[in-house]
């Protein structure tokens, strides 16, 4: 006959020690997450591990495999596929700075190598998606920025390239919006000179983005406030010339002609759709993928 081990009274200790034991063992695993145990294994087996476990998203086990692969074959060209790959899964695992360390280590240990095109891609692409809302601090913002003008400059023809500069419009909007969120605070509390400076920030280095219709309206707004009719007027006119049927304009030619300042071009019907400004996407599907050809070191003529 079996006897539950709860009803056993000398039972009882040894399932509070082993619950204990495991609850200890999954604290330390949060900790540090063990390795695999060194085992000496063909290349293309451990190789081939990893990119199995990459394909069905068991990011940290490919990351073992793929180290594994460094550990035990560190001067084939194996190992450097490796590196690409461990940053790949560290950032899918939203391992960001581990992921930059994966792709720096390449281009300081490869830098010729023509995969070292992806790991400038890679390490761009980790600091964009750690871009947080406009409200919070932009740090990963301006180095998300300065890392994806690098993959352009350096590599214009790739389709990383293509991918980065789709980015800088979300980065530079990002951005924009930042300004405009401060500025419109700024006008809130009263302080219109130091709003008219955020504004004025979004003309001049962001006027390509979806904010800077915005960035002229309030221009107008604050220039009144401050009795600059001058100013006022030159900021519609810019406004009305590059926007005429922007709901902006409309609103900036509503409050210069309440003022007796009748600009000179009429405003185009249009309404305000819900959707003004480029939608901030981070989508890891669309990320490209490490080069799968052999990644072999340019041979010295």
């Amino acid at each position: 006959m079996t006897v539950s081990l709860l009803r056993n009274s000398w039972g009882r200790p040894a399932l509070v020690a082993c619950m204990v034991a495991l609850a200890l063992a999954g604290c330390a695993g949060k900790a540090k997450r063990p390795k695999l145990a060194y085992e000496e294994r063909p290349v293309e087996l451990l190789y081939a591990t990893g990119a199995d476990r990459m394909d069905r998203g068991l990011w940290n086990q490919a990351v073992d495999y793929f180290q594994e692969v460094e550990r035990q074959h560190p001067y084939s060209e194996w190992s450097r596929r490796a590196i690409l790959m461990t940053a790949y899964a560290h950032y899918q695992a939203n391992n960001y700075a581990e992921a930059i360390g994966d792709a720096d280590r390449f281009i300081s240990l490869y830098p010729g190598n023509p995969a070292a095109t992806y790991a400038h891609y890679l390490k761009a692409i980790c600091y964009f998606e750690q871009i947080v809302d406009v409200g919070r601090d932009q740090a990963a913002t301006g180095q998300a920025l300065e890392n994806l003008r690098e993959v352009v400059q350096r590599y214009p023809r790739t389709e990383y390239a293509a991918d980065a500069r789709l980015k800088i419009d979300m980065v530079n909007d990002q951005l924009a919006g930042k300004e405009m969120t401060i500025g419109r605070w700024y006008l809130r509390q009263g302080d219109t000179i130091a709003a008219l400076g955020r504004f004025r920030t979004v003309i001049d280095r962001y006027q390509t983005t979806t904010h800077a219709p915005e960035a002229l309206y309030r221009l107008v707004e604050a220039y009144l406030t401050l009795g600059l009719t001058e100013e006022a007027k030159r900021n519609g006119a810019v406004l009305g010339f590059n926007y005429p049927g922007d709901p902006w304009y409309a609103d900036a030619y509503k409050l210069l002609t309440d003022k007796g300042l009748r600009p000179a071009v009429e405003p185009a019907a249009k309404k305000r759709g819900m959707l003004s400004h480029l939608p901030f996407r981070k989508d890891k599907t669309a990320t490209l993928k490490p080069p799968s050809t052999p990644i072999e070191e340019p041979k010295a003529n």
